[in-house]
């Protein structure tokens, strides 16, 4: 299906590996001239070479500083993609209030810098997508990872926010919400606890059952990050101008709500 992306330029954060590299790759394959960013410069730039991206922007969006160099080096942008992120994977006794303000810095404030630099350009072209990676802990939070439960609830909420703000700009804002995603650190840490949960040895066996101890689904499965790319390719096309202020779940059913 072609999304009418073509000539369309992207800007995916975090996107030198992981989720945020297959929806990179996602987006270039379907005609968008996408801009890599990273702070691993070889990294990312071995990312931006495989896929043909127009640009690679390297810096840390936790500063201003950092910020200005990747709006610098993505140019006008009509897409954009928060993506980039990060946690600490510990409980409410380790969680320090330093832990939380670093959490927040990198997986809130990140996102709201590049949206002042680069949503007026949206606007002042009468269109663009802005779109946020979040996650079921938003709204389905679990007992451990506070910081980061709340973080992701905040990503929803300005989401919805910067979607009134928007209104009848011809630029929407949306939510990708994903659930657990077999990316390399995942599928490492889920093999290296299998045998002492009994999971099994096969990674078939391991993946289902460790599927359902962890997030159970109705698809008895971890999602793959080209399926959390192909509902981002979706958003950032015309095929959905009338989508705003909208969360999409691609989690196989994890979030049990009809909202």
């Amino acid at each position: 299906m072609d999304l009418n992306l073509t000539g369309r330029r992207a800007l995916v954060t975090g996107s030198s590996s992981g989720l945020g590299e297959a929806i990179a790759r996602l987006l270039a394959a379907e005609g968008a001239e996408v801009v890599v960013h990273g702070r691993d410069e070889t990294r990312t730039r071995k990312v931006a070479d495989e896929i043909g991206a127009v640009a690679v922007a390297i810096g840390d969006l936790a500063t201003d500083e950092g910020a200005d160099s990747v709006a610098a080096a993505a140019g006008e942008v009509d897409i954009l993609v928060n993506n980039a992120g990060s946690y600490e994977h510990v409980g409410w006794a380790e969680a320090t209030p330093e832990a939380w303000a670093r959490t927040y810095e990198v997986n809130v404030v990140s996102g709201v810098r590049m949206i002042q630099r680069l949503v007026p350009g949206m606007r002042g072209r009468g269109w663009g997508r802005v779109i946020q990676i979040g996650g079921g802990l938003a709204s389905q939070p679990i007992a451990t990872l506070p910081h980061y439960n709340a973080s992701l609830a905040a990503r929803h909420n300005l989401a919805v926010s910067l979607a009134r703000e928007l209104a009848g700009t011809g630029v929407t804002s949306n939510v990708v919400a994903p659930g657990a995603v077999l990316v390399d650190a995942v599928q490492e840490l889920v093999t290296a606890i299998a045998p002492e949960r009994g999971w099994g040895e096969s990674w078939e066996e391991i993946e289902r059952n460790a599927s359902h101890d962890f997030v159970p689904n109705d698809i008895g499965r971890f999602g793959r990050p080209v399926e959390i790319a192909g509902a981002v390719a979706y958003l950032a096309s015309p095929y959905a101008d009338y989508i705003s202020g909208a969360t999409i779940r691609v989690d196989g059913g994890t979030i049990r709500s009809v909202n």
